[in-house]
């Protein structure tokens, strides 16, 4: 996944002569994932620019560079480091085509690392897709693996509005074929269906897309799988038609429950097809701690394909939503 993102962020610097690479060893040490692989080589310190141990400089730097023309790649190490520039994201960036009357706008792309699996820690390990979602003004997406992540790239440095793009880091060594080019282009705001199933609807995000297929493969049932792939807009359409058939909603999440990206999907779901469906909105989350740093703790703290499998089949017995593990765990030794 870590090539197919080099190579998208290539491609769109070949046909754009505007687009810039920004980011803290992105260019001599080709970025700290090897994200930014050969592009200091083929187009020089002036497009792929190593920058200051400072998120809010160079990420102020790209917002005003947005908005006067060029079209700013900017690499956020870890999500967790957005935070000391969530100001020039979502309070200015965000904001300028709104408060210009439309006249001004932030094509303005900020790439970021996240989740956990790999054991880099509480501090380096959540997705924190929560952080960006609810800003008018921003759109989000989340690559599932090296197409998803090298289709969705292009996209974001084509459009117009500022877009943050997350790469779940556990799946940077993940390999597959990719169809580059145009045709690998994924349009934001359309979701992907991974597999095809009849008892229930589920859906997944980023590192959960792979986990769920998995669980489903191994199962006793049979779901729609969907790759969300954006968030800031989702796909309504694709979700809707599915859960319409099938009756049943189900949500994987690396996130921890409360304020989780699902909540969203299940209060619109239930809200516009309550008539539709068989059994209450499932999520299936991360309990709400932090992520553990030990190795056997970081492994429960996420769903694993296993977890997942177990609460689908609880849904489908009972008709209810099961208890997460660490409710149905409590008081035992």
């Amino acid at each position: 996944m870590n090539q197919a993102i080099s190579a998208a962020i290539a491609d769109e610097m070949r046909a754009d002569p505007d687009v810039i690479v920004l980011g803290e060893d992105v260019a001599v040490a080709e970025g700290p994932f090897k994200t930014s692989a050969g592009l200091l080589d083929e187009f020089g310190p002036l497009r792929v620019r190593d920058t200051p141990i400072s998120e809010m400089g160079f990420l102020g730097a790209a917002v005003g560079a947005a908005a006067t023309g060029l079209r700013p790649v900017v690499e956020i190490m870890f999500v967790e480091f957005l935070g000391v520039a969530l100001d020039q994201l979502s309070t200015e960036g965000a904001k300028f085509h709104y408060l210009s009357g439309g006249r001004v706008t932030v094509p303005l792309t900020i790439r970021a690392s996240v989740g956990a699996g790999l054991g880099f820690g509480t501090q380096h390990s959540q997705t924190l897709e929560s952080w960006v979602m609810g800003t008018p003004g921003l759109k989000l997406a989340v690559a599932s693996g090296p197409a998803s992540a090298y289709g969705l790239m292009r996209a974001a440095i084509r459009d117009d509005n500022p877009i943050v793009v997350l790469e779940p880091r556990r799946l940077y060594a993940q390999r597959e074929d990719v169809t580059t080019g145009p045709e690998g282009v994924i349009p934001l705001g359309i979701a992907r269906q991974v597999v095809d199933g009849d008892d229930a609807t589920i859906v997944a995000l980023g590192s959960t897309v792979g986990t769920t297929a998995q669980a489903e493969a191994a199962a006793s049932w049979s779901a729609d799988v969907i790759d969300l792939q954006s968030l800031q807009p989702w796909d309504r359409d694709t979700v809707y038609e599915s859960v319409a058939r099938t009756g049943r909603l189900v949500t994987v999440e690396e996130n921890p429950l409360f304020g989780g990206w699902g909540a969203d999907i299940v209060a619109a779901v239930a809200a516009d097809l309550f008539g539709e469906l068989k059994a209450p909105p499932l999520r299936i989350t991360a309990p709400d701690v932090p992520v553990p740093f030990g190795k056997e703790l970081e492994e429960r703290y996420m769903p694993s394909s296993d977890y997942i499998n177990e609460q689908v089949t609880g849904l489908l017995h009972t008709g209810r939503v099961p208890s997460p593990w660490w409710e149905a765990e409590k008081g035992s030794p």
